[in-house]
């Protein structure tokens, strides 16, 4: 039997996150210093290891590099994440590494060509927080979810710690997995999530519907996934939503 170790994650990252983080259990921010309890923090907490790329790597090698109709996208991020992912059990290194995609990903000079004019720069940041700790989040190459933390449902996590309500919060869903969608963008996606590992997919139809995104491996078994899922999602989000402070967000 594989004990995982427990051990409280400590990270700094170049940003503070907003304080408000502390109403979800197993999680205390302190400035740009986040704390988490695995044990409190995770529904389910099954591994402590994750597949990740040097982010200077990417940026280097990859995000300038354009497909050709011989090799696709996908095949460069895949044989990228072959020659240069590193496994590793260091959860902080794991943050790390996924501030820096999402603050790419979701950088405010995007804001003029996205067309919601509801969308603010500090939405910009409350997207690149949520997604940086949805990266300890895991799916199994089998298409099991190992590891599922509050993140995962999103409009219930940012209407618990952002006091969003439930119109504003399914938008900034929707901006996180659909509402940029257009081909450039998912371009830069698949390349800037070699960093961590795989390719970002949601469980998620049209709309946000709390079904989630998480970055799973290449390969990983979507039909799995999708089963594995539905069978714990409802319980879950009712008990992210109880840390609510205003219930009517």
């Amino acid at each position: 039997m594989t004990t995982i170790d427990t051990t409280a994650i400590t990270v700094e990252l170049p940003e503070a996150f907003d304080p408000r983080w502390s109403r979800l259990p197993g999680i205390q921010v302190d400035g740009r210093r986040i704390t988490i309890d695995p044990t409190e923090y995770f529904f389910r907490f099954e591994s402590n290891t994750w597949l990740v790329a040097d982010w200077e790597l990417v940026t280097t090698r990859l995000l300038d590099v354009d497909e050709t109709n011989e090799s696709a996208v996908e095949q460069l991020a895949l044989d990228f994440i072959k020659n240069h992912g590193e496994s590793t059990s260091d959860a902080a290194r794991v943050l790390t590494t996924a501030y820096e995609v999402y603050a790419y990903l979701f950088r405010d000079e995007h804001l003029a060509g996205l067309g919601l004019s509801q969308i603010t720069a500090d939405h910009l940041r409350m997207l690149r927080e949520a997604a940086t700790l949805m990266a300890l989040n895991k799916v199994e190459v089998d298409g099991r979810i190992s590891n599922v933390g509050p993140c995962w449902f999103f409009p219930a996590a940012t209407s618990v710690v952002f006091d969003l309500d439930g119109e504003m919060g399914g938008m900034l869903d929707e901006v996180y997995h659909g509402g940029w969608f257009n081909e450039h963008r998912r371009i830069e996606s698949i390349k800037a999530h070699t960093a961590l590992g795989g390719r970002l997919v949601h469980g998620c139809q049209s709309v946000p519907d709390q079904t989630g995104g998480v970055v799973a491996p290449y390969g990983a078994s979507m039909a799995k996934f999708r089963d594995d899922l539905a069978e714990f999602k409802a319980s879950w989000i009712e008990q992210v939503y109880a840390h609510r402070v205003n219930p009517s967000a």
